[in-house]
């Protein structure tokens, strides 16, 4: 099983300029990224921006970078056009992995790619955990993710799924005990072929309405595996806020 790691680094981002830039420690965030991915069991690991800052900072640090379009109106659109650059085989496998996750743990990446290989019945992996606040269950930027008894996705949404009626009539400020309830992580591994087809479908409706683009893949009938991670996976950064927690956990560990 060959996997390839692709990280999507934009320039742009109106919470945190020059985002993949920031030094975190005395290295960019989008090389602590990179040398995270390197250790998992990736063939190849490839930078994809659209920002010729991000190519030159990348490629001095040693990186394979890939030159992408600045009009992508998503981040699988990306992905398929790099992909589509490096003449990827239909069945060869990518993870994407996002540029802005420093502290990504490698056995994460291995697990996504593990997952998609040992299942067929999968176009799509991606990862979950449990949700434990009440707070994070009804938070619409917390997404959530349903599955069957065989791991494939029933579905993905930003309202509060699956409802626990009966504990919640009598108790809202915690969690039921038998809790079902999961966050979606954003770490997704494709084979080729899907990310060919996800990028000549229109927007779906469910995905317009939901605002997430793995809804796409389900409209149209491709099944999407998920599981929960092996480890803990941290937030990514999008604020200054995030920025210095994360500055603040690399100096004192």
């Amino acid at each position: 099983m060959s996997f390839i790691v692709i990280i999507p680094a934009r320039y742009a981002s109106t919470r945190l300029p020059a985002k993949p830039l920031r030094d975190i420690a005395g290295l960019s965030m989008i090389q602590r990224v990179w040398q995270q991915a390197l250790k998992s069991n990736a063939a190849r690991v490839v930078i994809a921006t659209d920002d010729s800052r991000i190519e030159q900072a990348a490629k001095a640090f040693g990186a394979e970078v890939c030159m992408t379009r600045s009009d992508h109106v998503s981040g699988t659109d990306r992905l398929q056009e790099v992909a589509q650059q490096l003449g990827l085989d239909e069945l060869q496998m990518v993870v994407n992995v996002q540029g802005d996750e420093p502290l990504i743990p490698p056995s994460v990446i291995n697990q996504v790619a593990d997952n998609l290989a040992q299942n067929n019945r999968a176009g799509v992996a991606t990862l979950c955990e449990p949700i434990e606040a009440v707070a994070d269950f009804l938070n619409p930027n917390a997404v959530k993710v349903v599955t069957d008894n065989q791991g494939m996705a029933c579905y993905f949404s930003r309202a509060p799924v699956p409802w626990p009626r009966d504990h919640f009539q009598s108790e809202q400020s915690t969690m039921p005990p038998l809790n079902l309830a999961r966050r979606h992580i954003g770490l997704y591994g494709y084979r080729v072929a899907q990310l060919n087809s996800f990028v000549s479908w229109p927007v779906a409706p469910l995905e317009q309405a939901e605002s997430l683009e793995q809804l796409r893949f389900m409209w149209h009938g491709v099944g999407i595996h998920v599981a929960d991670a092996i480890e803990p996976v941290p937030a990514g950064i999008d604020t200054e806020e995030d920025l210095q927690a994360i500055i603040d956990f690399i100096n004192n560990n």
